[in-house]
């Protein structure tokens, strides 16, 4: 008997073909002597629509809501339709006595093949392939410790849970939102509370009243010093009281009041998990979270140089200590073999720090794989984030940074001026990173708030000092910072809103949908987004009630919880949610209305955003016109007022408006037949001819006509 094997993709499928020795390559599966490997392309399978539980749901109206079925469906998603017949024909062969689930792993990647297992009525025995990597060792051993299918139930029941909430928070809601308000607006369990967030952090920036303040730094020839008040604030937010400090104060001797010195020992930062790689990724590249986890994504499966990637763990398993020699020795190149060989030459430092079982749940931390790195084999992208990785890693068998650091407080006339330095004595860690500060933003203005990393003369309590001049510097409080992607995945993960593997995702939705806009790297809510945030009901708007369900989620992975509360909670939820929206007085107005016309219903249209820039969409749900944002000039000219003619396309195809008095020439339906390569062809025929010639119906007509012999 032979074994099916399932992976999530056609690539890993070749891989894991490869290696398992299958050669025998077919369009839909390659099969060997043993194993026949097979792909999922994604999903195959996915929760059924509204319309397969009733036709009348295919309409959205508000009185239909919510839509709760009492069991839920499962359907073959159309797309992949082709793919899904050919693993469950596989599934049915009769030479075929065990399947492999070799899908990712992780809970998507568990509720995947769950789902194909389950519409394709397997009932025979299944084991999983739970791997880190997909380098060829790791597959090989990967295979000869294969676990048992039902070890992964609970992971399971939890994606289940995952997804069914997903279908009844943001279906029920979203359709409510739209039918009540008519426009399309998107709301979820997830991203709304996101979306809130940022609203919330807008509405600090509104209200904030900045305020102008003075510092006075006193300058004692060697070193300088701010003054402080008792409360420790360096600000005086009264211009006179800086001012006459400054003259009461300028040439007046001083008594050094304390010298604090302490040796500060810093260890390393934790390996990387997928949202801290997300975070450092944009905050020194600029990368989205989207960019880092598709680049990441590379490097794990096509270049193999990385562990999983979508992992929430920042420490290394007991059993991975025996390979980390192995994992430092094909790092060592180019740049980091001066970095990496010394530690090769003696026995590795395994704290805490770096190795602990108790704090590794599906996946370890990422770090580089055993695989031969070959850097001239990376795009730009791949090897800037592949630096931040195995920089990390080989930082985790570096000793702790150790500085001095030195707090230095002077009196002068009974008012109190500090300083703080910092001395470097063993750069440690930070040698992997040319001794440079390796700070997050926050860390790096703490640290220049607090004048670290000034050299200070050698002084000690009791010296006397002068002050040789005052300086007043006048500053202006600031509002909070919108969120950069990097700040918003660190609240993302503080509030438990979403895992490492969607968060990313719930990001670029809200951005397709228009509810928020990066502006170079900050978030900022748009127009739609500041009305959204208002509409959605208060629970939703919070991140506290979404992160108590994640919560929840990871108990019935863990086998503490149960599936039907969780959904009957939720359920009880949609059913709130939506009578909000019903019973609600607010109103909504589109904020992207511009002043041209729907040429098909007369209705204003909304100028929105696209991969290929701007365009404008008519709002009205019957029409669906839709035409690029700038302006087509044919060469035709209006028969009546003579100036150039708009070249559009509408719901009815390719017709020619006049700018000026309003003249359209239209096609007739049965004119459509014509394929787009071939109105192209006409459109650039009609465009030559003289004002008066034939109309671009008649051309269209004519070629129609020909192709069907006339």
């Amino acid at each position: 008997m032979k074994v099916l094997v399932l992976a999530e993709k056609p690539s890993v499928a070749r891989e894991i073909a490869r290696v398992m020795g299958s050669r025998e390559k077919h369009k839909s599966y390659i099969e060997g002597p043993k194993y026949v490997v097979t792909w999922a392309l994604g999903h195959l399978v996915g929760l059924a629509e509204p319309e397969d539980y009733d036709s009348k749901y295919a309409t959205w109206n508000l009185e239909d809501l919510p839509i709760l079925p009492k069991s839920t469906k499962l359907k073959v998603l159309r797309e992949s339709n082709h793919q899904f017949k050919a693993v469950q024909q596989l599934m049915k062969r009769q030479d075929i006595g065990e399947l492999i689930v070799a899908t990712d792993a992780a809970r998507e990647g568990e509720l995947l093949a769950r789902w194909i297992i389950q519409m394709a009525n397997w009932k025979k025995p299944f084991r999983r392939l739970w791997i880190s990597s997909q380098t060829d060792k790791a597959i090989k051993e990967g295979f000869a410790k294969l676990l048992p299918g039902q070890q992964f139930d609970r992971l399971y029941e939890s994606a289940r849970c995952r997804a069914e909430a997903d279908w009844m928070i943001g279906l029920n809601v979203t359709r409510a939102l739209t039918c009540r308000y008519s426009a399309q607006l998107s709301a979820g369990r997830v991203q709304t509370p996101t979306l809130g967030m940022i609203m919330e952090r807008e509405k600090e920036i509104t209200q904030f009243r900045s305020q102008e303040y003075d510092t006075l730094t006193a300058d004692f020839g060697d070193f300088q010093a701010t003054w402080r008040a008792e409360n420790g604030d360096s600000r005086m937010f009264d211009r006179t009281q800086a001012e006459a400090l400054r003259r009461k104060l300028e040439g007046v001797k001083g008594t050094v009041d304390s010298v604090k010195k302490s040796e500060k020992n810093e260890p390393h930062p934790l390996a990387y998990d997928l949202t801290e790689l997300q975070r450092d990724a944009n905050q020194r590249y600029g990368f989205s979270a989207k960019q880092t986890s598709n680049v990441l994504q590379r490097l794990y499966e096509q270049h193999k140089l990385v562990t999983y990637p979508r992992t929430d763990s920042r420490y290394l398993t007991s059993d991975m200590v025996d390979t980390l020699k192995e994992r430092l020795n094909s790092v060592a190149v180019g740049p980091y073999a001066s970095l990496a060989r010394p530690l090769l030459r003696k026995s590795l430092t395994i704290s805490k720090r770096i190795v602990d079982d108790s704090k590794v749940t599906d996946h370890h931390a990422i770090i580089p794989t055993e695989q031969t790195l070959l850097l001239n084999q990376l795009s730009p992208e791949e090897r800037k984030l592949y630096d931040l990785i195995a920089r990390r890693f080989i930082s985790l068998f570096y000793p702790p940074a150790r500085y001095d650091a030195v707090a230095v407080a002077v009196t002068v006339e009974q008012e109190t001026f500090q300083v703080k330095g910092t001395t470097i004595k063993d750069s440690g860690w930070r040698a992997v990173y040319d001794g440079s500060l390796y700070d997050t933003d926050e860390e790096a203005e703490e640290r220049e708030d607090n004048g670290s990393g000034v050299i200070l003369p050698e002084l000690k309590k009791g010296d006397s000092v002068r002050i040789q001049r005052c300086l007043v510097r006048a500053g202006r409080t600031m509002p909070p910072k919108r969120y950069t992607e990097a700040a918003l995945l660190a609240q993302m993960e503080k509030h438990g809103l979403g895992t490492p593997a969607t968060r990313a995702d719930l990001i670029e939705k809200l951005v397709s949908s228009d509810t928020i806009e990066r502006q170079g790297n900050v978030m900022h809510p748009t127009g739609k987004g500041k009305q959204l945030i208002e509409l959605a009901a208060p629970q939703l708007r919070t991140p506290e009630l979404t992160a108590r369900w994640e919560a929840e989620l990871e108990r019935i992975a863990r086998g503490q919880g149960q599936p039907g509360p969780f959904l009957d909670s939720i359920r009880a939820m949609a059913k709130e949610l939506v009578s909000t929206v019903k019973n609600s007085s607010a109103e909504y107005k589109p904020h992207n209305v511009t002043n041209s016309h729907c040429p098909d219903c007369g209705t204003k249209l909304l100028e929105k955003k696209g991969k290929q820039g701007k365009f404008l969409v008519c709002p009205s749900a019957d029409c669906g016109y839709r035409r690029s944002g700038e302006k087509r000039l044919s060469n035709r000219r209006c028969p009546q007022c003579h100036k150039k003619m708009e070249m559009k396309e509408g719901k009815a195809g390719l017709y020619v408006r006049c700018l000026a008095c309003g003249i359209t020439e239209t096609l007739d339906k049965d004119k459509q037949r014509v394929n787009k390569r071939e109105q192209q062809k006409l459109v650039r025929q009609y465009e030559k001819q003289e004002p008066l010639g034939s109309s671009l119906g008649d051309l269209l007509k004519a070629a129609m006509d020909q192709k069907q012999g006339k």
